[in-house]
């Protein structure tokens, strides 16, 4: 027989189904406003079931198979996991603590053979899975993310290699079909190309053509000076050549459309992330179906790159017919959840909400080659799952209970650890004497 919880019942459930991994797998979720992410929409009053970790069937009346739990969500909003942006959670602890930080690649000696471009450098292999940062993360609702290295001095503008992962705590949470390269242009990498941005498109143009196969066989004995890649760094642009997924860090339209010929000429499979000006390029965007990922707070000129930056781009871009997702600027790693105002401030400039959940759940999936697997709620789909006590775009409302492949998640992290032990109210003590 089948057992009801109520939502105040998850985390004793959780902890129970811990121990049982096979029936950890299995759920059904009955009552909920279960936000698809699909052509569907939004189901009110649904039920969603969960066999082995897998999502076997969405609507309403479902019966719960013998043994399986039910969580009654009472109408509470139930979503896919989302989306936490371009991150370094688990490959940065603390960001100034340089010992904890493996997300970037940079030499001293910029004269070294080593300080040769290293398209082949890939942050993967450095994550680690049980850093706090990722379990923090996680209770937020925030289910998987994308690895992005970042820049240093002694690198360059192609910073490297990013995989998206889950962030499910395991070892093998690398989603491979999403490997991606990192490029930085405008003025945030200029610096890395002479000081300017036609330096860049020199360089680059230097590095396909010894990445392409008739290259010249005498390519391995060039000096520093002569060839940017490595023989290695060769092999790895040749395979992106191919029509590699290559990410775009750039604001300024005028660059976004240059990012985009460049990608169309070299064979790359574009992203774009930041946009602040690409409300300016939408239709071109939009015909060449180049998702953009943008940080909806940006709305003043920071910098020359953002002259044209304004709240509704998000709205401006869905409206074109561009995918549109989100990511931070600034410290995305340690503020990771507050990926969800992003959307929020979008969703009230004018972009329709179920646009603005898209673009942490599914619209990211898909510009990440994942979408057969996360991003929505629908039968065949891995079972990520965040129910929450209210809107999911509203700052005041939080995760009531994470699901990770069926599994509800202990709801438990160093911040929740560290709140029980000092903010304890028992025993009548004064404030100042509580443990």
């Amino acid at each position: 027989m089948s057992r009801a919880v109520t939502l105040r019942g998850i985390a004793a459930l959780a902890a129970v189904l811990f121990a049982f991994p096979a029936a950890a797998q299995d759920v059904l979720i009955r009552g909920a406003r279960v936000h698809t992410a699909t052509a569907q929409g939004t189901l009110e009053n649904a039920d969603v079931l969960v066999r082995g970790g897998t999502i076997s069937a969405v609507g309403p009346g479902l019966a719960a198979p013998a043994g399986v739990p039910v969580v009654e969500a009472e109408g509470r909003p139930l979503t896919p996991g989302l989306f936490a942006g371009l991150t370094a959670l688990g490959l940065e602890e603390v960001s100034g603590e340089p010992d904890t930080v493996d997300n970037a690649l940079g030499f001293a000696d910029t004269h070294s053979v080593e300080a040769q471009w290293r398209p082949e450098f890939d942050v993967a292999p450095a994550y680690n899975p049980h850093s706090a940062p990722v379990a923090i993360s996680r209770v937020e609702g925030l289910t998987f993310t994308v690895l992005a290295p970042g820049i240093l001095p002694g690198g360059s503008f192609v910073s490297g290699q990013g995989v998206a992962v889950r962030l499910d705590g395991s070892f093998d949470a690398a989603l491979d079909p999403s490997r991606t390269l990192f490029i930085q242009l405008g003025s945030r990498g200029k610096g890395f190309a002479g000081g300017s941005r036609a330096g860049q498109y020199m360089l680059l143009e230097q590095a396909v053509r010894e990445a392409r196969p008739n290259a010249p066989a005498n390519l391995a004995a060039m000096a520093p000076s002569h060839g940017l890649l490595t023989p290695i760094g060769r092999e790895t642009l040749a395979r992106y050549l191919r029509g590699g997924r290559v990410l775009f860090y750039v604001d300024r339209a005028a660059d976004i459309r240059q990012a985009l010929l460049l990608a169309e000429r070299f064979g790359f499979q574009p992203v774009i992330a930041g946009g602040a000006e690409a409300w300016k390029v939408a239709d071109l965007l939009a015909a060449k179906r180049v998702p953009v990922l943008v940080d909806a707070l940006v709305n003043l000129p920071g910098n020359f790159d953002r002259l044209g930056a304004r709240l509704d781009n998000a709205a401006r871009l869905h409206a074109a017919g561009v995918p549109v997702g989100f990511t931070q600027s600034g410290d995305a790693t340690h503020n990771a959840r507050k990926i969800r105002q992003l959307a929020g401030v979008a969703a009230a400039n004018g972009l329709p909400w179920e646009a603005a959940l898209a673009g942490l759940t599914r619209v990211p999936a898909e510009a990440f080659g994942i979408a057969d697997g996360l991003g929505t709620i629908a039968v065949g789909q891995r079972a990520d799952l965040v129910l929450w006590s209210g809107d999911p775009l509203e700052v005041t409302t939080g995760a009531e209970q994470v699901w990770l492949g069926g599994r509800p998640d202990s709801m438990r992290s160093r911040q929740t650890q560290l709140r029980d032990r000092y903010l304890r109210e028992d025993g009548g003590w004064p404030r100042a004497y509580l443990k």
